[in-house]
């Protein structure tokens, strides 16, 4: 494949990866009121709408004034790394790498890109969601770098009820196995980072 191919090949794709998690994120938002849920199959695969603040282990760092600084540094910091991932995807398609490699590492940047889009521009376009109504374009519910960003997926498999304890992050508070939602820009990047494990030997 030339690299002219390679490159418009990375960058439909990563557009196309955006655009896909952009427009779920923005259904579920104008269409579900927060903790809603869609039972997609069997119960076990369902639509659950809720915002994550977005600060790593619950970071914190708010003023007086309700100005939450670790958001900022985190939002900050992932604005860096979408530069860098975009600086080293070049530079792999510059050196002809696989696509095996180049490929999860699109999915990456995607991730990371969507994510941000949430909390750099959601809180500027979009109303407030609550546990009644959903969100409509045109509100204004935080400002800029300070929105939430939208999950839905939700796994809830099996009930654990006798979990160890060090192993209690696998369940939700109901004790459902895989209690986590996420996204699909979560998704992407969860995926990528299985490829690029079995890809391990190239970055020797």
């Amino acid at each position: 494949m030339t690299r002219k191919r390679l490159t418009w090949g990375v960058i439909i794709l990563t557009v196309i990866l955006i655009a896909a998690d952009q427009i779920l994120k923005i259904w579920v938002k104008t269409h579900m009121p927060l903790t809603e849920s869609i039972t997609v199959f069997a119960n076990w695969f369902q639509l659950r709408f809720v915002e994550n603040n977005g600060a790593a282990f619950g970071m914190q760092l708010s003023t007086g004034d309700g100005f939450d600084w670790g958001k900022l540094l985190l939002s900050l910091f992932r604005l860096g790394m979408i530069g860098a991932l975009i600086w080293y995807i070049r530079y792999l398609v510059k050196q002809n790498a696989p696509v095996k490699i180049i490929l999860p590492m699109v999915m990456i940047l995607a991730g990371a890109v969507g994510n941000m889009i949430d909390s750099c521009f959601y809180g500027l376009i979009f109303s407030e969601s609550t546990f009644t109504t959903p969100a409509h374009f045109g509100g204004h519910y935080a400002g800029f770098m300070m929105g939430r960003v939208v999950d839905m997926f939700y796994f809830p498999l099996f009930q654990w009820n006798s979990v160890p304890g060090f192993l209690s992050f696998l369940v939700d508070s109901d004790n459902y196995f895989f209690g986590a939602i996420f996204n699909l820009a979560d998704a992407y990047i969860s995926v990528a980072v299985v490829l690029l494990a079995f890809n391990w030997k190239y970055f020797k």
